[in-house]
């Protein structure tokens, strides 16, 4: 049984289940797994073909003509600034009642 024989009114009426149980079993079952594959054709999207990709693309390789960015500006900064600044953060985090010894505070402040 297939869908173009299955009319797409008000679905199967009484007089054709009677017509379709008297042609016996398997006629019955073919008609229920058309309906079936019908209903799930109705509901399933239909599958979206892929786009193309760009000519002359290479998977994973920055586009002709361009190049990843440079390194970033905190890069520049020399290690011992970063060594007193993690110190600074860290005095003010878990010791802020006792005075700062990072380098760079003022004394009034130390």
């Amino acid at each position: 049984m297939t869908g173009d024989a299955i009319p797409e009114d008000d679905g199967i009426q009484v007089a054709d289940m009677k017509a379709i149980r008297a042609e016996g079993r398997d006629e019955l079952r073919a008609l229920m797994r058309a309906q079936i594959a019908i209903g799930k054709a109705r509901r399933e999207p239909a599958v979206k073909p892929a786009t193309p990709r760009p000519p002359g693309h290479r998977p994973g390789a920055w586009p002709t003509g361009s190049s990843p960015p440079g390194p970033p500006p905190d890069w520049d900064i020399p290690a011992g600034e970063w060594q007193a600044a993690a110190r600074h953060y860290s005095n003010e985090t878990h010791r802020p009642d006792l005075p700062c010894d990072c380098g760079n505070c003022p004394e009034e402040t130390r």
